[in-house]
């Protein structure tokens, strides 16, 4: 099958490689002209036959731009796949903007990362029936072998607001992991906090990829000792504390997870700052100064 490839990243690079590797015809295209295919995007929809289906993977900042400037160079029966980390709020008006030149709109969450070219991808795919069943081939080629990795979860808007619960859960699962690793470290007794983490890979309820992955950074730097106590986020969990007020669910653990990054940007965190003024207020608590 043919498709159109915009934003050849680490997760779109990637993703054309394991698509020509069984055998789809992928043109990309890149503002990087290095690894790009074409020089344009108007070059790229030349050299796609129609019915065209092009999937866009570029930061969620440039995204609208992006499919407004392939909306010029598309037309009727084609479709635009956003597999950015877009707000799902966004799929609806863009998909009603396309429907208006007759192209169809397709949004998929995307889970994998770099590891997404040798493992394959986990696709949660929002829009028409109609269109989920032209695509279904590359689907097949991205996804991971077997039954999992794939779900069609409903209308437009359906697969970006799968991903971002899915980011959600991702966050408690790392803050979870990371409390571990922080009272292990302190503990007087555990000598050996790495060989606990990769203990627990095997036979234990908490093995996941996450803990895989932990492992592994501890392998390459045990005391993490290279690393600043730095986290970003990328949008999805702060939109999915949103969703959880709108709809009045309890969102504690990933909620706190989020907060928690927060925290790390402060050099000095205010809050913490209040705390220990009022714990020497009205205990007489000590106190450390600068």
């Amino acid at each position: 099958m043919q498709l159109g490839l915009v934003g050849l990243g680490r997760m779109g690079g990637n993703m054309r490689e394991r698509l020509r590797a069984v055998g789809h015809e992928v043109v990309g295209f890149d503002q990087n002209p290095e690894v790009s295919d074409v020089a344009s995007l108007a070059e790229l929809a030349d050299k796609l036959a129609a019915p065209r289906a092009v999937w866009v993977m570029v930061p969620a900042g440039v995204t609208d731009a992006t499919i407004d400037s392939l909306a010029e160079v598309l037309g009727d029966g084609d479709i635009i796949i956003d597999g950015g980390n877009s707000r799902f709020s966004d799929d609806g008006p863009r998909a009603e903007r396309l429907a208006t030149q007759g192209i169809g709109y397709l949004d998929v969450g995307v889970s994998g990362g770099v590891w997404g070219k040798q493992n394959g991808y986990a696709l949660m795919v929002g829009g028409a029936q109609e269109h989920v069943d032209r695509l279904m081939p590359i689907f097949e080629s991205l996804k991971p072998e077997g039954e999992f990795g794939f779900v069609h979860a409903g209308p437009v808007g359906a697969g970006h607001y799968a991903k971002m619960v899915h980011n959600g859960i991702e966050y408690g699962l790392m803050h979870a992991y990371a409390e571990g690793y922080e009272l292990l470290a302190k503990s007087e007794l555990v000598t050996n906090v790495p060989g606990v983490f990769k203990s627990w890979r095997e036979g234990t309820v908490v093995r996941s990829w996450l803990l895989d992955l932990l492992d592994r950074a501890l392998d390459e730097d045990p005391e993490l000792a290279t690393l600043r106590g730095y986290a970003d986020d990328t949008g999805e969990g702060r939109w999915t504390v949103d969703e959880a007020v709108r709809l009045a669910v309890p969102m504690n653990v990933i909620a706190a997870a989020l907060f928690a990054r927060f925290t790390s940007r402060q050099d000095d965190s205010p809050a913490m700052k209040a705390i220990a003024a009022l714990r020497q207020q009205f205990g007489g608590h000590a106190i450390h100064k600068r």
